[in-house]
C-alpha cells in the first residue's frame, strides 16, 4: 500500500535521495582507486617501505582525479547535449504545420512550468519515447519520437512533455550530462593508460616497472569502475529522477492520470533503435528504450510502481 503524498512531498523526498547519490559518485571513484592501490601494494611490494611508496603515489593521484572531474564538467557544459541528440539521431522540429501541434504543446507546458521554451527535436522512430537534455533551462532541448507524437492523445502527450519539462526545471538534465560524459571519459582514460602500458611493455627497463605498474592499476581501476560501479550509481540516480519528474510534471498539468495512461502505452513499445548500444542514453529517456533487462539492471523504476504513485496523487 503506497502512502498518499502530495507533489511537494514527492519532490522534497527525492531531492535528498538524489543529492546523496550524486555525492556518492566521486567518493566511490576515489575509494575504488584506493582499494586497487592497496591490493597492488599487497601483491607487488617486497618490503613495508615499498608498500608505503606505492600508497604515497595514490595520494599524488588526487589532483588527477580533481582535474578529471573538472574536465568532465567543462565537456558536459560545452558539448554534452549535442552529443546526446546526435546519439539519438534527433533533428530539429521544423517551423511548419505538421509540427505545429508539438511546438504549441511544448510552449504551453513551458509557460505553465515558468520556464523558457526549449528547442524541440524529433527522432524518426515509430516507437514511443522521449528525453530532455541541456545544461540549463535556457539551453534545454526536448526530443520526442515521431511515434509518441502520433500515437498518444493530446492530454497524454502534454503529460509526457511535462515530465521532460520537470527534468529541466529540477536540473536533472545537467546532472545527466555530467554523469553520461563522466562515465565515458573515465572509460577513455582507462583505455589510454592500459594501451600505453602495453606499447611500452617490451621496451621498458627494470627501473620503469613500478611506474608502468602504477599506470596499469589506475587504468584497470578506471575501466572496472566505468563498467561495474558507475552504471549502478547512474541507474540509482535515474530511478530517483523518474519518480521526481513524474510528480513535478503532474503538478504542471494537474493531471497525473494522463501521465499514468501515457506510461502504460509507452511501456508496450519504448525501443528506440538508435539507442540500442547506449546504456547511458537509455537512462535519460522517459522509459528504458533498450530490450528487456533484469530489474536490478534497469535504469527506470517498474512502470507499475510509477503508475501506482501517480494514481495516489489523484
Amino acid at each position: 500500500m503506497i502512502k498518499r503524498k502530495n507533489v511537494y512531498q514527492h519532490i522534497a523526498e527525492n531531492n535528498w535521495k538524489i543529492f546523496g547519490l550524486v555525492c556518492l559518485f566521486p567518493i566511490a571513484l576515489t575509494a575504488f582507486i584506493y582499494l586497487a592501490f592497496v591490493l597492488f601494494s599487497i601483491l607487488s611490494a617486497q618490503s613495508p617501505q615499498e608498500a608505503k611508496d606505492i600508497m604515497a603515489v595514490f595520494w599524488q593521484t588526487i589532483p588527477f582525479i580533481l582535474l578529471l572531474c573538472t574536465g568532465l564538467t567543462i565537456l558536459s557544459c560545452l558539448m554534452g547535449d549535442k552529443m546526446m541528440l546526435s546519439f539519438a539521431g534527433a533533428h530539429l522540429c521544423q517551423d511548419n504545420e505538421e509540427h505545429l501541434k508539438v511546438r504549441r504543446a511544448v510552449e504551453n507546458i513551458a509557460l505553465a512550468a515558468g520556464l523558457p521554451t526549449p528547442k524541440v527535436y524529433l527522432i524518426n522512430d515509430d516507437s514511443l519515447n522521449a528525453f530532455a537534455t541541456g545544461f540549463s533551462p535556457q539551453t534545454a532541448s526536448i526530443a520526442l519520437t515521431t511515434g509518441i507524437v502520433k500515437k498518444l492523445k493530446p492530454l497524454e502527450l502534454d503529460a509526457v512533455i511535462a515530465h521532460e519539462m520537470a527534468h529541466i526545471k529540477n536540473r536533472d538534465i545537467r546532472l545527466n550530462m555530467y554523469v553520461i560524459t563522466g562515465i565515458g571519459i573515465i572509460g577513455m582514460f582507462g583505455e589510454i593508460l592500459i594501451r600505453q602500458c602495453g606499447r611500452s611493455s617490451n621496451s621498458r627497463n627494470k627501473n620503469e616497472n613500478g611506474v608502468q605498474g602504477i599506470f596499469l592499476i589506475i587504468g584497470l581501476s578506471l575501466l572496472l569502475f566505468r563498467y561495474f560501479i558507475a552504471p549502478f550509481i547512474h541507474m540509482a540516480i535515474s530511478r530517483k529522477q523518474e519518480f521526481q519528474a513524474d510528480a513535478t510534471g503532474s503538478f504542471f498539468t494537474r493531471n497525473p492520470g494522463a501521465l499514468a495512461s501515457a506510461l502504460q502505452k509507452i511501456s508496450l513499445d519504448p525501443r528506440v533503435e538508435a539507442l540500442d548500444n547506449s546504456q547511458q542514453m537509455a537512462a535519460v529517456c522517459i522509459y528504458n528504450p533498450l530490450k528487456k533487462v533484469a530489474r536490478l539492471l534497469d535504469t527506470h523504476p517498474p512502470v507499475e510502481e510509477r503508475i501506482i504513485r501517480l494514481q495516489s496523487m489523484l
